[in-house]
């Protein structure tokens, strides 16, 4: 009986042993959902480097309100056009050196903001100049270069996050991504009606629908660590 019971301890599965058991495989999902989200990119810029045009079209369509925003944040609201083709500009001619595909919305960020550097400290040569004459620019301080300065950890935080976002909202089914852009990102808000028209469906539908497409949403925001 002794020998029978010892039997059954040894069979025993350890807690332990299945909380690491989860982990892992909490760890492994989350890394290929990571793999996931990245092979979009990596599929586009390979088109891209083919001479793609729709390829190219598509790198920029999902990324442009990624470069619009960081001059928007830094009040360069005039310069932001302007910010945005030159970021466009380097992209063309710098993916080829792109080492890791991955790296890709960090890059766009980075440069992005050295152009908004350099395009205040333009601005500001100016007025300096036309204030004091050019004798002034001797007196400004020294300062590193714009290409030398990183991004702020905060800025680089929001604009992750904001990105995840706007991915997770692209990979709904159309008609709930439509629903989420029209309900959460109008300004003005726009009434259920209104919604419920352009979607063509009931009114009474869209509480229900939006629930389930927020909890589609939330599912995909999970998935890439939001």
């Amino acid at each position: 009986m002794t020998g029978a019971a010892t039997g059954r301890q040894k069979e025993r599965p350890d807690p332990s042993s299945e909380g690491k058991s989860s982990q892992s495989k909490s760890s492994q999902d989350k890394s290929s959902q990571a793999r996931s989200s990245q092979t979009e990119d990596e599929k586009l810029i390979g088109r891209c480097l083919k001479g793609d045009q729709e390829a190219w079209s598509a790198l920029i369509d999902k990324y442009k309100n990624l470069i619009y925003s960081i001059p928007i944040k830094l009040g360069m609201y005039q310069d932001a056009g302007d910010i945005f083709q030159s970021v466009c500009v380097d992209l063309l001619s710098e993916l080829p050196r792109l080492r890791e595909h991955r790296a890709l919305p960090k890059w766009l960020m980075q440069t992005c903001y050295h152009k908004c550097l350099h395009h205040q400290r333009a601005a500001d040569r100016m007025v300096e100049f036309a204030s004091e004459g050019a004798e002034s620019e001797a007196a400004l301080p020294a300062r590193r270069g714009a290409s030398e300065e990183e991004l702020p950890e905060h800025l680089l935080v929001q604009l992750e996050q904001e990105q995840i976002l706007r991915d997770s909202i692209s990979a709904l089914p159309e008609k709930c991504e439509r629903m989420v852009r029209l309900l959460f990102f109008e300004i003005p808000p726009r009434p259920y009606e209104t919604v419920a028209k352009e979607l063509g469906m009931a009114t009474g539908s869209i509480g229900a629908i939006r629930g389930r497409c927020l909890a589609d949403l939330k599912k995909h925001l999970q998935k890439r660590g939001f």
